[in-house]
């Protein structure tokens, strides 16, 4: 029998993001692999405590609901993030909690450094509209494509969903309004 790690239940908060998932151990001392849903994972990094909920599909787990996870040190490792948890001192541990999906808080995010930078999480679902005011759809996803990010609005027309890239740069960007949910763009609709 696996040396199971004890986790106390947790609630998930409001403002819970989901960052990443848990891959594998890593190394034999119960560090925990995780793939980060971000290039830049400072709110992974940054966050002393997780809350892991099981896997959507695939992998089994031992708990269910949420639990949550002390991280006792974090570190970027190649193309992923590895941890030390509190209780999970083992690979058998470590192992035991893969393909758990990894939640922080948002108010737990650090803060971003200027008044250009955002994160892609606060920006989905916010309205677009161009200079005239003329809406333009709502911000579903971000996609990373190359040297920019583009935004990818949907709308309707003609009763049918319908979808529109907008590069995320500031030729095309006026203003994002987080407060006010909005983004202003210079674009027009038959783009």
């Amino acid at each position: 029998m696996p040396n199971l790690p004890v986790l106390p239940a947790a609630e998930l908060p409001p403002d819970a993001v989901e960052v990443g998932r848990i891959t594998d151990a890593w190394g034999v001392k119960g560090w925990l692999k995780v793939l980060p849903y971000s290039s830049q994972p400072e709110a992974l990094l940054g966050a002393r405590s997780w809350l892991l909920q099981p896997a959507e599909r695939g992998a089994k787990s031992f708990f269910t609901g949420t639990v949550a996870l002390e991280i006792r040190q974090s570190r970027v490792h190649s193309d992923a993030v590895v941890a030390w948890a509190q209780g999970v001192d083992d690979r058998d541990a470590a192992e035991a909690l893969r393909g758990a999906r990894v939640f922080v808080p948002r108010s737990a995010f650090p803060q971003t450094q200027g008044e250009d930078e955002f994160y892609w999480v606060d920006l989905i679902g916010l309205e677009v509209v161009n200079r005239e005011g003329v809406p333009l759809g709502v911000v579903r996803e971000l996609l990373p494509t190359g040297p920019q990010t583009t935004l990818v609005l949907q709308y309707e027309e003609g009763g049918k969903p319908h979808e529109r890239m907008i590069p995320f740069v500031s030729a095309f960007v006026d203003q994002v309004d987080l407060a006010g949910k909005r983004i202003t763009v210079d674009w027009q609709p038959d783009f």
